[in-house]
């Protein structure tokens, strides 16, 4: 008779979330118990924190796949959280490793802020300690010990503060920007009827980020952070700064304040300080609101789901796979990836940080928190100031004609188009040109319409949807291109700053191709991304994409809650054309349980296959299955055919419904995160512009985001990027996603370690194809 050998036990982990809640805790506590659950693994939650690791019983719980379901769409931490004095005593870091260890536990993913990501390296290091005391007690056996002699430990920063070094972004960042901005630009409404002031007081301890990115998103006139604490006069300054705003025609007025800013002798400024330096010296009645945790309510953005999801994925294949003894790395995002940090030298740099502010090394501090808040600091400084009025607006203080830049915009609409304008028009003054409008794309400049821009004109575009400028698709036909050389002579364009989608990028190349013929071309020329679709060549990121994809998000979870109500299947078509991005990022972020791609096609066996799944998984029990179409991923399997075939598979036992989400993705104001990254590309965009009028170069390029860096390519070898077919790069970073939809979406068993994949590597193949 064979002997029947026993499988090893799985191995245990636990999940916690510690410290103060931020939206997306949920979407990453979901990607680690699914992925553990995937890779054979049994998880558990630790309930409220460190306090449930103390007080053990039901606070310590076994999470099934169903444990997780319907949560992405909800703020805070369904498994609680909670600051506990007990576990900062030995006492409690004894009763929180003995009640761990009667579950078997002696792995951790830990989510939460630098204090209990330290907290939880110290229980790690005592661990050892830890057991052989209760060893000595009589509270756990010798061999307990003995197969649990390690505490392996992954971490991932949930703060709204964004205040890890080393990361771009921490889980609750951007949902908490959403809040502020929603709030920042309800008040502009009110304090703009009043012509009043308004000061806002938002989160931000040690860390500046959201006070800064929201000053700058919202078009607030003054801000103040703890890295950077104003000089000796900053009262004068900042009412000056109001003051010439007020003069150039802004009808209301905004201060930004951190909660931890301070004077340079370490002095807290409140919002009632600046409210009464308002009254003292403009005789203002300024209107304080404190946002206070509303930043951390609500539901979390699109980018705080997709991003979380990933994250707790990476995390728990990180704290299974690791090695005893290994030191705990930090899960986080940097530069669209997701990057292994070493814990405790992140945590250290983290808190060096407010050590640097109060040794007045404001330099360091602000490089601290990297290159793109220093970069933003600068870029606010100029944007906040109204130019100073010019009596010859065309002429230079030497008497020389200022260069004139025309801004165009071409292709679809991109929510973020107004902001850009704006910054382009704002930065292009204080380098010194004359900023034209191009009204309605490449026909407008043909029909001539063209007019001088000045601040006043494009102030309050900030956060508004649309395009004032107009925008159109089409690409000027070769018998066109004499007449379109004329009209810039005609009007002395000097330069083209063209902010646009895939059209304008033809549009573009087509001019730089054909400058042999026509001399009138023979001026610099740069592209800035702007396309909800996110397919152009030289950027991750598109202007337009993140606001239609948090359209796309709000839209989904419409549809779920309708369709929850009874046994129903929704095949739902994203827009795109032949580029995924939408599909598949909303598709992980609603939690969708199958995506269809243009990249990939629709076979006839993958039907068959995902019919039978959505079958089954009725028949277990659920009563919702949302399928994520992209509008060009079959020419033949339709949205409509997809539908009729899940329908006829289902026979009765679910229905289906189709819903075309449609222009619905292109409308509402622009993100944060859409109007941060407007103003970086069109600041870099500008300065590519003056260095070629200053050297009378012609140089035509195209700038992106890449890498987490702001970049430029040669107009001239787009096509080298570019797969024109298909309108789409050649290599999308983003595809290196793909497997997480199956992965955490689809509950159909154990997996190899080796068919879970490691996004952070799969993204960086995808991104060098």
């Amino acid at each position: 008779m064979t002997a029947v050998v026993p499988s090893p036990s799985p191995l245990k982990i636990g999940v916690l979330t510690s410290g103060g809640d931020a939206q997306g805790m949920n979407a990453a506590v979901r990607g680690v118990v699914r992925t553990a659950l995937r890779l054979g693994a049994k998880p558990y939650a630790v309930m409220e924190g460190w306090a449930g690791a103390v007080a053990g019983g039901d606070a310590i719980r076994p999470l099934a796949w169903d444990s997780v379901s319907s949560i992405l769409q909800r703020g805070g931490t369904i498994i609680g959280t909670a600051r506990s004095a007990e576990f900062r005593e030995r006492a409690g870091q004894l009763a929180a490793a003995r009640h761990l260890l009667a579950h078997g536990i002696d792995r951790l993913v830990v989510i939460g802020g630098d204090g209990s990501l330290t907290g939880t390296n110290e229980f790690r290091k005592n661990w050892p300690s830890l057991l052989e005391e209760l060893v000595e007690g009589g509270d756990i056996p010798a061999e307990t010990a003995q197969a649990h002699p390690e505490l392996m430990v992954t971490g991932i920063v949930g703060s709204i503060d964004n205040d890890l070094v080393g990361a771009d972004m921490t889980i609750g960042t951007d949902s908490a920007l959403h809040r502020i901005l929603e709030a920042i630009d309800d008040i502009s409404s009110t304090a703009a009827s009043h012509q009043r002031t308004f000061v806002v007081e938002v989160m931000g301890r040690h860390c500046g980020y959201l006070a800064l990115m929201a000053a700058m998103a919202g078009g607030c006139d003054y801000v103040l952070v703890p890295e950077l604490p104003p000089g000796r006069n900053w009262e004068e300054d900042m009412c000056l700064r109001l003051k010439e705003g007020r003069e150039a025609g802004r009808r209301e007025s905004m201060v930004i304040v951190a909660e931890g800013a301070t004077d340079r002798a370490g002095n807290r400024i409140t919002a009632d300080d600046v409210k009464q330096v308002l009254s003292d010296r403009l005789g203002e009645s300024a209107r304080v609101t404190i946002l206070g945790h509303v930043q951390r309510g609500g539901r979390p953005s699109a980018y705080d789901r997709w991003m979380s999801t990933l994250l707790g994925c990476a995390a728990a294949r990180e704290v299974i796979t690791m090695e005893p003894e290994a030191e705990p790395v930090i899960i986080a995002e940097r530069h669209n990836r997701i990057r292994r940090l070493p814990m405790m030298k992140q945590v250290e740099a983290t808190r060096a940080v407010k050590d640097l502010v109060a040794a007045q090394d404001y330099l360091a501090a602000v490089k601290a928190r990297g290159g793109s808040f220093e970069q933003m600091l600068t870029i606010f400084e100029t944007m906040s100031i109204p130019p100073l009025p010019d009596h010859d607006p065309s002429r230079g203080p030497d008497g020389a004609r200022r260069k004139r830049v025309a801004i165009l915009h071409a292709g679809g609409l991109a929510p973020g188009m107004n902001t850009a304008a704006r910054a382009a028009v704002r930065l292009g003054i204080d380098h010194g040109f004359t900023m034209l409008g191009v009204h309605g794309g490449f026909p407008g400049l043909l029909d001539g319409e063209v007019r001088e821009l000045t601040w006043a004109d494009v102030e309050g575009w900030v956060g508004d949807g649309g395009a004032a400028l107009g925008t159109r698709r089409e690409i000027p036909e070769i018998e066109q291109l004499y007449a379109l050389g004329r009209e810039i002579e005609k009007h002395e364009i000097d330069a083209l700053l063209i902010i646009g989608g895939f059209n304008a990028y033809l549009s573009a190349h087509r001019l730089v191709t054909e400058r042999d013929r026509y001399p009138a071309f023979r001026i610099p020329i740069v592209c800035v991304p702007a396309s909800i679709d996110n397919n152009l060549p030289g950027s991750e990121l598109s202007i337009g994409a993140d606001t239609a994809l948090n359209n796309a998000v709000a839209a989904l979870d419409a549809i779920k809650l309708s369709a929850a109500a009874s046994h129903r299947c929704f095949v739902a078509e994203m827009m795109g054309r032949k580029c995924g991005y939408l599909s598949l990022i909303s598709g992980i972020a609603t939690g969708a349980e199958k995506v269809y791609l243009h990249e990939d096609g629709i076979r006839l066996s993958t039907l068959a296959a995902d019919s039978e799944r959505m079958v089954e998984s009725f028949r277990s029990g659920r009563s919702l299955y949302l399928v994520v179409r992209n509008e060009r991923a079959s020419e033949h399997y339709t949205t409509d055919v997809l539908a009729h075939i899940f329908a006829e598979e289902g026979r009765g036992l679910y229905d289906v419904r189709e819903a075309v989400i449609g222009h619905l993705q292109q409308g509402g104001n622009p993100t944060a995160f859409d109007r941060i990254m407007a103003t970086k590309l069109v600041a870099h965009a500008l300065d590519l512009l003056a260095a070629d009028l200053e050297g009378r170069g012609d140089g035509a390029s195209y700038v992106g985001l890449v890498g987490g860096k702001v970049s430029h390519s040669l107009l001239e070898r787009m096509n080298d990027e570019l797969d024109r077919d298909n309108r789409r790069p050649r290599h999308q970073w983003w595809l290196g996603m793909r497997d997480a939809v199956d992965l955490v979406s689809q509950d159909v068993g154990v997996l190899p370690l080796e068919a879970v994949p490691d996004f952070g590597q799969a993204v960086d193949q995808a991104a060098a194809g």
